[in-house]
């Protein structure tokens, strides 16, 4: 399928061939038929793109501090990975859109195939002729409501959420500053329910529309985009007294408070369109707002939008200037205006895979026909850089679930082919070998299938979220699996005593944002699934022995003591936390054992490029995996039994 991109590192826009995304739980795939494109946001990001990197950092000064504390607790070389890995992407550009429902994923109900229905979302409802939107972001068009004019629904519903914040009541006087096509939007809304409207933008004029007056306004709804502070001073001379001031654009914030104190008024923010936004429960798992307790969510904005646009309320067809065909939408973002996006009707654009043709190495086929499912920034910084260098490692298909995400992954790094169908990957006779590196509520699924496949595995850590989750590796027959536990191959964890042995092992991280995917039980698991499963492993590898018992206890979820004890005697603890200086080294071990210690402190050597060897050598020969299974599944088990220790507040034994 065709996809509008922005390319991040050189800010170029093109529409790039991609494949198509899958359904996915709690999703709709839509067709689209248009999409519109959002001159301020839109064009936002794409000059964040188009600036230099210098430019870039000026525009996101938040980022640059993430970049030194990276350099300051991993070094010049891992903050240079992470920074080049994000400006190596392509940026999926559009969040406003309108088709018609060709799969429904699983647990969604209300909707059916054939539906037509408007999309909302950055990264869900793109400039692309498939997208696969949350159902919480989806509404469906009432009868005889245009598809182009329900493909601006998003923006209707950031201009109706507006309104609300404004508490706009019949009769009352509201001006809107910025008359784009949001303020046109608020405008209409505005008029609709019966308000006296006023407005304001020094480009733009609107047929009978009066220009405010100062201390008029019952209200004030800012929707320009600028770095300026005018309009939030024009708002309050607007303003009678105990007015309210409604800001849903992006402009300059500070306040000045002597008008604002003498006027005593009161200043709302609009955060998009309506709550849910920025909830990953609501938005991405479905999980609605009791209507009793909150009546206008995101969804229901974008109902009420759309049954406007049914009764006559608001009226589209002024707004559009301009409707590009989507191979002509690159030049979007240079025209002023409304610009609306068409899509054709066509049979084959949910093709989920670019076929890969099967190559060799030599002149004959490879050792390893590698199939990678999942690849974002430590796959792509890391793991791929590893095996791209083995000549003996042919990079078949690389799967993400996004299409413009395996499309630059393939060209990056010269993979065959690409797709979004990770099934497809394992289902390919060619494909000897899968790296699985995707987020972890999917890994112990994609892992077993591959096994009972035939495949070799490689799966980044963690294994698995649940103990169903191992049962089922277990049960999947084949033992040929290598996990991610990489510091065991570190050239430092070489020279370790001989047991028993006591140990500890210090890891010290910064807090996680509360909604980062890591700490959504169900799909990030949290950090102790996720990352503490990496030290203890380390902890048995040290030992050399099997784990009989593991006590922990904690707080916060992500800071945890753990302590381990093994059969030959070796003890060894895990102090992993997030509440320390930011300028404490990340990692620090020591172990001591038959009169000797190792101490290693601030740990920058990690091992991945010889585990990736070892991994590599080990499928070419047939080989035993560079961790036997035994240790592999030992290692899920203790970290499942921190969980469960810190639960109970009491050992586990294993």
């Amino acid at each position: 399928m065709k996809q509008l991109i922005q390319d991040f590192k050189s800010g170029a826009i093109q529409v790039v061939d991609v494949p198509a995304p899958r359904t996915a739980s709690g999703r709709l795939l839509v067709q689209n038929a248009f999409s519109v494109v959002s001159a301020g946001t839109e064009s936002a990001t794409v000059a964040l793109g188009q600036a230099s990197l210098l430019g870039k950092a000026r525009q996101r000064p938040d980022l640059v501090k993430q970049v030194f504390a990276t350099v300051k607790r991993e070094g010049v070389g891992a903050a240079l990975h992470k920074v080049q890995s994000r400006l190596e992407e392509w940026k999926a550009l559009g969040y406003s859109c309108a088709g018609t429902v060709i799969e429904v994923g699983e647990g969604v109900t209300g909707f059916a195939v054939g539906d037509r229905v408007a999309c909302a979302g950055q990264d869900y409802a793109s400039h692309a002729e498939v997208v696969s939107v949350p159902v919480n972001l989806c509404a469906k068009l009432p009868d005889g409501v245009d598809l182009a004019h329900a493909a601006f629904t998003t923006l209707g519903a950031i201009a109706l959420h507006a309104v609300r914040q404004a508490d706009a009541r019949l009769g009352e006087h509201v001006a809107v500053i910025g008359l784009g096509l949001i303020g046109q939007l608020t405008v209409q809304i505005l008029q609709a329910a019966g308000c006296r409207v006023s407005g304001s933008d020094p480009a733009v004029t609107m047929a009978g529309l009066a220009a405010p007056q100062p201390d008029a306004a019952d209200a004030v709804i800012i929707a320009a985009a600028t770095d300026s502070n005018e309009p939030l001073e024009l708002a309050a001379q607007l303003c009678r007294d105990r007015g309210r001031v409604v800001l849903v654009g992006v402009t300059g914030m500070e306040v000045p408070r002597e008008i604002f104190y003498r006027k005593e008024l009161e200043l709302r923010l609009s955060r998009s369109y309506g709550p849910g936004r920025y909830d990953p429960q609501y938005e991405e798992h479905g999980v609605d707002y009791p209507v009793g307790y909150v009546r206008w969510t995101e969804q229901r904005n974008m109902a009420a939008f759309l049954q406007l646009l049914a009764d006559g309320k608001v009226n589209i067809a002024p707004l559009i200037a301009h409707r590009l065909k989507i191979d002509d939408a690159a030049r979007a973002y240079e025209l002023t205006g409304g610009v609306v996006i068409e899509y054709p009707k066509t049979e084959d654009r949910g093709q989920k895979t670019e076929k890969a043709v099967r190559t060799s190495v030599a002149g004959r086929p490879s050792a390893i026909c590698l199939g990678v499912i999942g690849a974002g920034h430590y796959a792509q910084g890391v793991l791929l850089p590893e095996f791209k260098r083995h000549k003996d490692v042919t990079l078949h298909t690389v799967c993400t679930a996004t299409g413009a995400h395996a499309k630059k992954a393939q060209e990056k790094f010269g993979f065959a082919g690409c797709t979004t169908d990770w099934r497809a990957v394992i289902a390919d006779k060619d494909v000897n070998t899968v790296v699985v590196a995707t987020r972890h509520n999917l890994h112990a699924e994609i892992v077993a299938a591959a096994l009972r496949a035939g495949k070799t595995v490689w799966c980044e850590k963690p294994l698995c979220l649940r103990q169903e989750e191992l049962d089922e590796i277990l049960q999947a027959g084949s033992d040929r699996l290598m996990v991610g536990f990489n510091r065991r191959f570190a050239a430092w964890a070489q020279k370790l005593p001989a047991g028993p042995v006591v140990m500890r092992y210090r890891v010290s991280v910064q807090p996680l944002p509360a909604h980062h995917w890591v700490n959504d039980p169900a799909v990030g698991g949290g950090r102790v699934l996720g990352e503490v499963c990496h030290f203890v492993d380390f902890l048995q590898f040290a030992a050399k022995a099997r784990p009989v018992s593991v006590f922990a206890q904690g707080f916060g979820g992500d800071n945890v003591q753990v302590a381990v004890r093994f059969a030959d005697g070796s003890v060894g603890s895990v102090d992993y936390f997030t509440v320390a200086d930011a300028g404490l080294a990340k990692e620090h071990v020591e172990i001591f054992g038959g009169g000797r210690h190792v101490v290693v402190d601030d740990v920058r050597e990690k091992g991945q490029a010889e585990a990736v060897r070892r991994f590599v050598a080990a499928v070419k020969t047939g080989g035993p995996m560079p961790i036997p299974f035994e240790e592999i599944v030992a290692s899920a088990r203790m970290t499942l039994a921190v969980v469960e220790s810190v639960r109970r507040n009491q050992a586990v034994l294993l």
